[in-house]
């Protein structure tokens, strides 16, 4: 049997003309018909290129040198943008960014919706655009060839980490120890039996959670003790799954005193939180994003609101201030009990948690017979089209919509349209600056018959 022969790259760069961008952020020109897919490169520019890879409909390749630069262009923050993958719009400006993100979503509503909101509201805009990344996976790799350890994200397009000693991009109590921590990791006995690094930023505290694949020395345990000391960090080991994560610095009284903490201060709520919990990266577009939701649903003192996909009571808790009673529903048995010890720690009593398989009809769970007067839903990447089909049920008068995916929105907002609602206004997110990720919200109506 033969092995199939790969193909022989060319050598020499190749000058592409910049047309558009497809949704990965990638400039998208044409040679003899051949789609190209050109990383780093705007539309509008000349580029020389490095082709990188090659299949029958369509060329990959990386932009080494603009010879027409696009109005757009910046210079990145970050030194390493051209290969780490962390990133991959750091060579647009802030104002191009945000543009691509909205007509990302409107060719979204466009394509798998077939609709269009009513009114198209202001981008929501991150405070910063640097040091604002909160949580993130850190790869952790050793080089034996190079004798040193890695520690950061993957390069573009391959699985190699990139040699980085800092990110601008993440929160600066994590993103400025990146090398004190691969020097750390390097001079331990595990120095290659450490798989990667969770990070979590509350506005009190960072956590690094280490997830080692043997059991640590004695010498270990006290470098990272030691660490945590001096760089004013909780430290924690994961020697296997999830639930075996634990703090080792500062010393823990038990789980429930492992948690990190940010303030909703608009609402007068402290939010707790384990650094391994899904939590927003960005706490200022966090913030500005659940003024808006609970905004835009317009809850009265009487009103049952519900909240789908409620995580720890990130909108649950805000929308319990203003109504008279919220049902937060999650399908993650561990953020059910993370949104009741807020509730709890929040004194508030009108807000009730539960778990439920949030994929098919579960209109005739006891938490749902009532009906709500309005609901919200955050679900994840792969949306709630299902749900969707279910949730005129309740007879709410208003939903909002946030998502992080807007095919996944575009296409579930044909559902509700097809069931009984206008979609009145929609309109983007900045949550995760420099990158091609989409943040959306979005209100519905029901249409009174």
């Amino acid at each position: 049997m033969s092995r199939r022969r790969r193909k022989v790259l060319p050598k020499e760069p190749v000058r592409c003309v910049i047309e558009t961008l497809s949704h990965d952020g990638r400039g998208i020109a044409r040679s003899d018909g051949k789609t190209q897919f050109v990383d780093g490169a705007l539309p509008g520019e000349t580029v020389m290129a490095k082709m990188v890879s090659t299949r029958s409909r369509f060329d990959e390749l990386r932009a080494l040198e603009v010879l027409e630069s696009a109005p757009e262009r910046q210079t990145p923050p970050c030194e390493f943008a051209d290969l780490c993958g962390g990133c991959s719009l750091q060579h647009m400006s802030a104002d191009a960014q945000i543009g691509f993100k909205e007509n990302t979503l409107r060719e979204h509503f466009a394509h798998f919706g077939g609709i269009e909101p009513e009114e198209w509201v202001p981008p929501m805009r991150s405070e910063a655009s640097v040091g604002y990344r909160r949580k993130a996976r850190l790869g952790v790799r050793y080089v034996k060839a190079r004798e040193s350890v890695l520690v950061g994200f993957r390069e573009k397009r391959n699985s190699f980490l990139t040699d980085i000693d800092h990110c601008v991009v993440m929160d600066p109590r994590i993103g400025e120890r990146i090398l004190p921590l691969r020097e750390l990791l390097h001079g331990m006995d595990a120095f290659d039996r450490i798989a990667q690094v969770e990070v979590a930023c509350g506005d009190d505290v960072a956590a690094m959670v280490f997830r080692n694949m043997d059991d640590l020395s004695d010498r270990d345990r006290q470098a990272l003790i030691d660490f945590g000391k001096a760089h004013e960090l909780h430290i924690y080991l994961q020697p296997k799954g999830p639930d075996t994560v634990h703090r080792i610095w500062p010393e823990s009284s038990g789980p429930s005193d492992e948690r990190l903490h940010y303030r909703l201060e608009e609402f007068d709520l402290t939010m707790a939180f384990h650094p391994m919990d899904f939590t927003q990266v960005n706490a200022g577009i966090n913030r500005s994003m659940v003024h808006r939701a609970v905004e835009w649903l317009d809850v009265q003192p009487g009103e049952r609101v519900l909240d789908l996909f409620c995580g720890l009571g990130n909108f649950t808790l805000p929308l319990a201030r203003c109504s008279a009673q919220v049902v937060g529903v999650e399908g993650d048995d561990a953020m059910v009990v993370r949104g009741r010890e807020n509730a709890r720690a929040n004194g508030l009593e009108n807000v009730t948690f539960h778990g439920a398989d949030l994929h098919g009809d579960f209109t005739g769970q006891s938490w749902a017979r009532e009906g709500f007067d309005k609901v919200l839903i955050d679900p994840p990447r792969s949306g709630a089209e299902q749900i969707c089909e279910h949730l005129t049920a309740f007879g709410a008068s208003r939903i909002v919509y946030v998502s992080c995916n807007p095919a996944t929105l575009a296409r579930d907002a044909g559902v509700l349209v097809r069931n009984g609602y206008r979609l009145v206004r929609a309109g983007v997110m900045d949550m995760f600056p420099h990158t091609t990720h989409v943040e959306s919200i979005a209100l519905f109506e029901r249409i009174e018959r």
